[in-house]
């Protein structure tokens, strides 16, 4: 490992994961907003808490971009992430009792319709934060 690299954006197995810059920060900004709103508030509120806070870190973002849904060469929808970081992953914001089966699910098809191959699913309804890291695999 190289000794200028921090060990907090490294896998378990010394690997360094996609985006993981970008999910620290995102993550760290999640915590920010958590901690000063609270819990329990609406989904929309904590997106648009999370923006104020991507802006004042100086984090690119977009916040609900339209990407196509294809079948078989034809429109048939659209899919609007709440939240896209620096191009390249979608953070999902939830208020759920628990992450689950469902929203790991919902979140692996967003990463097929956009093409981004990393998502975090931020779940605030507790007063501690959950979150999931949702990885595209090249045979997804």
């Amino acid at each position: 490992m190289n000794a200028d690299e921090k060990p907090d954006l490294h896998a378990g197995r010394g690997e360094v994961y996609p985006c993981a810059a970008e999910t620290h920060a995102v993550i760290g900004c999640a915590f920010e907003v958590l901690n000063s709103l609270g819990h329990g508030l609406s989904e929309k509120v904590y997106e648009n808490a999370l923006c104020c806070e991507f802006r004042r870190r100086g984090i690119e973002f977009d916040q609900q971009r339209r990407y196509a849904v294809f079948y078989k060469g034809e429109v048939v929808g659209e899919f609007i992430p709440d939240l896209l970081v620096a191009g390249k992953l979608i953070a999902d914001v939830k208020t759920v009792d628990r992450i689950g089966e469902y929203e790991r699910g919902q979140m692996l098809n967003y990463l097929r319709v956009t093409r981004i191959p990393v998502a975090l699913i931020l779940n605030f309804k507790h007063s501690r934060l959950e979150w999931e890291r949702v990885v595209l695999s090249r045979n997804q």
